[in-house]
């Protein structure tokens, strides 16, 4: 209960902090209203519980030491954190990404990788209408190796060349990379020039296709890119609860996704 508090206090402190009016009350409107720091906050923290809305909804109200923290006197009707989900666009969610990553610390050295989450949650018949090709939901992240933060992350639901996913978060987040490591999935030529015209340093391994590129591995120091193990330990701690996502719709699955990177961040920033 303590941790939950602690995080809870946590997250208050960072919507608050992102929010342009830090002041307004909790409950602005009374039980028809919230403000819009506190419903940052109670996203996150139904990200930190993991429990179905409805049963999210009980627990919170027999946690009365949690809703003191967000001065409520009882819980959000489940369906109000339905309602949220979709009043914060990726975009707005990306930018707290961003700050939940400075807010944990960056050292300028990132690995990135791959991974899938489990996306059955969804009927057999909502797939076949909006066309789901896969049944995990292909994740790529930047982390910090140092810090473990998520600086930025990538979400599809197509097949799609890690080469070109890397050269696209690459160029969002270029200016803070001093060193990208990756596998050898991401050695792509023009991801390496992207990286050398940006002055950051591609540690990435090659296609041993040749002796030459067996050559270029050979020379690359294997205690930088051992750091790149970093990425599958963050991945490792988003799936302590399960891979499982708990939204329906591809786009909700996105911004769940980057709430739980938000919350992995600040939990981080907090240790």
């Amino acid at each position: 209960m303590g941790r939950l508090r602690n995080l809870a206090q946590t997250f208050r402190d960072f919507a608050t902090n992102h929010v342009e009016e830090p002041d307004v009350p909790a409950a602005p409107d009374g039980a028809d209203g919230y403000a819009k720091s506190t419903k940052i906050a109670l996203l996150l923290l139904k990200e930190e519980i993991n429990k179905p809305l409805r049963k999210l909804e009980d627990y919170l109200n027999e946690m009365p030491g949690i809703l003191d923290v967000f001065d409520l006197e009882k819980s959000p009707d489940y369906s109000s954190f339905s309602v949220w989900d979709g009043e914060f666009p990726m975009q707005e969610l990306r930018r707290l990404l961003r700050q939940s990553a400075e807010q944990a610390g960056l050292s300028g050295t990132a690995s990135i990788d791959a991974s899938g989450f489990q996306r059955d949650q969804a009927s057999s018949h909502y797939r076949n209408r909006v066309g789901y090709s896969f049944n995990a939901m292909k994740t790529t992240l930047l982390v910090d190796t140092e810090s473990l933060a998520i600086i930025d992350a990538h979400f599809t639901t197509k097949k799609a060349y890690d080469g070109h996913i890397g050269l696209q978060v690459f160029r969002r987040n270029a200016e803070d990379l001093q060193a990208l490591l990756a596998d050898k999935m991401y050695s792509w030529s023009d991801l390496r020039e992207a990286c050398r015209d940006a002055s950051t340093r591609p540690v990435i391994k090659h296609c041993e296709q040749n002796a030459l590129k067996k050559a270029h591995n050979a020379r690359i120091d294997d205690d930088v890119y051992n750091q790149r193990s970093m990425s599958e330990t963050v991945f490792a701690m988003l799936k302590d609860d399960g891979d499982e996502i708990r939204s329906r719709s591809w786009h909700g699955q996105f911004r769940e996704l980057t709430r739980k990177c938000i919350v992995h961040n600040l939990a981080q920033a907090a240790s």
